[in-house]
């Protein structure tokens, strides 16, 4: 197999085609496109940004194979700051 079927084939470039397609679905949500509600919009764009800040801690800052109580704190943090936010972000609109 040549080097570029390799690279294709393995996870941590799908992941990162993956953030690189959620950041392109960010960016036209966020330039008015896609919903009209631009509440939707913001709630959309913030749980894609932490999906995106998941991906990031797990796959390539190694958490996915870290201690069950380390990558639990994580997880959880990662939710908990989400929820947070979203929660401030509806109480204020």
């Amino acid at each position: 197999m040549t080097t570029l079927n390799v690279l294709l084939r393995t996870r941590i470039t799908v992941v990162w085609v993956a953030l690189v397609a959620a950041t392109l679905l960010s960016f036209w949500l966020g330039t008015d496109h896609g919903l009209s509600s631009t509440e939707a919009r913001t709630i959309l764009i913030l749980v894609v940004a932490f999906v995106k800040v998941r991906f990031v801690g797990l796959y390539f800052m190694e958490l996915r194979a870290a201690p069950v109580v380390l990558r639990s704190l994580f997880e959880g943090y990662c939710l908990l700051v989400c929820v947070v936010l979203l929660g401030l972000y509806l109480g204020v609109s």
